[in-house]
């Protein structure tokens, strides 16, 4: 596949960034993670905050709260002070109905790159909050998204079909892409095959090559996992796409900072529960837009 650059960007121009997530009062994920990550890449972070958490799910106590009904005003806000958007980053959803909020970013900013990550779930299961009516709805973005960031859960979802487990061979791998890129999006990037030989893969394909032309990124795994490696993934891809780099670059980078802000995580307290800490690794990020 050509490794394609999305953003052309003016070294001295900071573009702007609509982060359509949930806040979390304490866990590193979600617009925790965002917010700082898109910053450290030179870009405006703009939050829609889809809804507001205590604390993430991983939590046995938790608070939630929906903001659907202040968006619309939210976004009306915007245009009347004339905000300009160069992306627009999806990411976890409070309700089906907030399909619609990210589609009206889409109609009123259609020069905007479309950068969906499809929070749904991880290890074949479906967040709390989730119901079969707000997956239907979140499928509705992937058609005409410059890049769709799934797990396999989330693929699996999308695509209807059973959850395959995270040991996926080249075919299988090849039937997942095909099938999201029969959907519609522009781009995958498939997050999260883990084949038992110490190694994270992550997959990048686009429309126009198929699966025969996906790109394997391949990065060392850690003897731990932690809450919100999907969110700062997707974010570090998002903010190293709208630093002019090329979507497999950009994949790579973000598996490496990923990496990285782990190994930095495993010394911080009650980090299985809290999430990845990538505060000490944001100078990877700063580094795109100054060499």
């Amino acid at each position: 596949m050509s490794d394609e650059i999305l953003f052309d960007r003016d070294p001295k121009y900071i573009p702007r960034v609509a982060a359509v997530h949930d806040m979390c009062g304490y866990g590193k994920c979600s617009l925790t993670a965002a917010i700082p990550i898109l910053s450290a890449a030179g870009c405006d972070a703009c939050p829609v905050p889809t809804a507001l958490f205590s604390a993430h799910t991983r939590y046995a106590v938790y608070t939630f709260h929906d903001t659907t009904e202040i968006l619309n005003g939210y976004l009306d806000a915007w245009r009347k002070e004339n905000v300009e958007l160069d992306g627009v980053y999806s990411g976890f959803l409070g309700s089906a109905e907030q399909v619609a909020i990210i589609k009206r970013l889409y109609d009123e900013y259609p020069q905007a790159l479309r950068l969906v990550d499809p929070v749904m779930g991880d290890g074949g299961k479906t967040y709390p909050t989730y119901t079969p009516e707000l997956c239907e709805a979140m499928g509705t973005l992937v058609s005409g998204a410059d890049v769709l960031m799934p797990n396999l859960t989330e693929a699996s979802i999308l695509t209807g079909r059973a959850y395959p487990g995270q040991d996926l061979d080249d075919a299988q791998v090849n039937g997942v892409l095909d099938a999201l890129l029969d959907l519609g999006a522009k781009h995958v990037v498939l997050k999260g095959i883990d084949r038992g030989d110490g190694m994270i893969r992550n997959y990048v394909a686009s429309a126009a090559t198929g699966s025969t032309g996906k790109r394997e990124l391949a990065h060392g795994k850690l003897p731990f996992m932690v809450h919100g490696t999907g969110d700062a993934f997707a974010s570090a891809l998002c903010g190293a796409v709208m630093a002019g780099r090329s979507l497999a670059e950009s994949a790579r980078i973000a598996g490496e900072f990923v990496r990285h802000a782990m190994e930095s995580t495993q010394y911080q307290p009650h980090h299985d529960e809290r999430g990845v800490s990538f505060e000490l690794n944001l100078n990877e990020l700063t580094g795109l837009v100054h060499r």
